[in-house]
């Protein structure tokens, strides 16, 4: 978002709730330094940041007493994120939608290796979007879950309808991992990704690969509804995702199942 769309979407929701939430931010993004100050304005209590190195922003957060939490993709940046004094990190495996690791790590391995290296609460991402999915990332050793793909396809959420039916509509399989010698991205398969899968194969370089990509391309797929020039980022889990439904019955049925599943599971013999 520029400064002040982000501005006004807190402003937002601190209308629809009196409770602490969280503002997502990709480091790697252009005007940082207004989206920092925008932040600590609105008195923000939690920030999650992604898509680069939290050591410059971390303690400029925490001095004003702001909650920082840090995506990673590998054992490496955790612990680096939390030596930058981060208060939690998110380990993210390569089964996630947009941003991602290069090295393909699965949530499965990731989880335990970071919880086995920080001391630090570990939050756990990719490939979740059911109770089933929530219960494993929790015997893995996470104390939370971040769950992306599911709200994205959910009635309130601001995408396109084209892209959400996008969601519902993929199968096994439609989603690969993209752009990895430039910002990994898990993409919906579409001309915009067979036309990277092309120039990726024939050694474009860096700077072939951005004017390729160009500006707004995710704006374009994701909040335009170009469902074949745009850049339509999803995770893996979008084959699971059958209906558009309101976020509350998402979070609801993910709950509920989490429940039952743990019950059968207490109940199994060994």
């Amino acid at each position: 978002m520029y400064p002040e769309v982000l501005r006004t979407h807190i402003k937002k929701c601190k209308q629809a709730t009196s409770k602490p939430f969280g503002v997502n931010v990709p480091l790697l993004y252009p005007d940082i330094e207004e989206i920092m100050k925008i932040i600590v304005e609105e008195k923000i209590e939690i920030v999650f940041s992604s898509a680069g190195n939290p050591t410059l922003w971390a303690p400029f957060l925490k001095e004003n007493k702001i909650k920082v939490v840090h995506v990673v993709a590998n054992k490496k940046f955790a612990v680096k994120a939390v030596q930058s004094g981060v208060d939690a990190v998110v380990a993210e495996g390569f089964e996630a939608g947009g941003h991602n690791g290069r090295e393909e790590t699965t949530t499965l391995y990731l989880v335990p290796e970071i919880c086995s290296a920080v001391s630090v609460p570990v939050i756990a991402a990719g490939g979740i979007g059911s109770g089933k999915a929530m219960l494993a990332a929790f015997a893995l050793g996470a104390e939370g879950v971040q769950v992306g793909s599911l709200f994205a396809a959910s009635k309130e959420s601001s995408a396109h309808d084209n892209f959400k039916q996008a969601i519902i509509e993929a199968e096994e399989g439609d989603t690969r991992l993209s752009m990895k010698s430039l910002v990994p991205v898990r993409l919906l398969k579409n001309d915009f990704y067979r036309a990277v899968e092309k120039a990726e194969a024939e050694g474009a370089s860096r700077a072939e690969l951005l004017e390729l990509l160009g500006r707004g391309r995710a704006k374009k797929g994701m909040f335009e509804g170009d469902m074949e020039q745009g850049e339509l980022e999803i995770g893996q889990v979008a084959s699971f995702i059958h209906e558009v439904k309101p976020a509350a019955q998402n979070l609801d049925e993910m709950w509920r199942e989490f429940l039952v599943e743990k019950e059968r599971i207490n109940k199994l013999s060994f």
